[in-house]
């Protein structure tokens, strides 16, 4: 079983028609399942996939995606812990500040595979993530 952070980026594939990008993260998630491996995300993914349907007074969708989540996923606080890790992380201006907050959050909750399609962020090297890597070099 392997701890498996997923960025907002894979939860917008997965909910929404993004072809071969949601077929692989459909995909992925189906191997997880299999290995018994545990979904986790921070709770600013669930923010920042909330704002779209929020715009659109979509108040269904937003319970349906906060619904999902919160069944499907463990989500990771932005917590003391995560806040000082976010604070190194942050010296490096070139990193944006929700990017670091879902590295930080994952870092904090030590998890094995943060998958993101992020090309800056991948490939990055930080205590508590094994190993950073996109949708289409996921390891398992």
């Amino acid at each position: 079983m392997s701890r498996i952070f997923w960025d907002t980026n894979l939860f917008i594939y997965l909910f929404e028609n993004y072809g071969p990008l949601s077929q692989a993260t459909a995909a992925l998630r189906k191997k997880m399942l299999t290995r018994g491996d545990q979904l986790l995300t921070s709770t600013l993914a669930l923010g920042e996939l909330l704002v779209k349907p929020m715009e659109q007074g979509n108040s269904q969708l937003c319970t349906k995606y906060e619904a999902a989540l919160a069944t499907a996923s463990i989500m990771l606080p932005f917590d003391v812990k995560a806040a000082k890790i976010y604070a190194s992380l942050r010296s490096d201006r070139a990193l944006r500040a929700p990017d670091a907050i879902h590295l930080a959050c994952a870092a904090s909750g030590g998890v094995d595979l943060f998958v993101t399609n992020d090309a800056r962020l991948q490939g990055k090297q930080l205590q508590g993530i094994q190993f950073i890597v996109s949708l289409d070099r996921v390891p398992i």
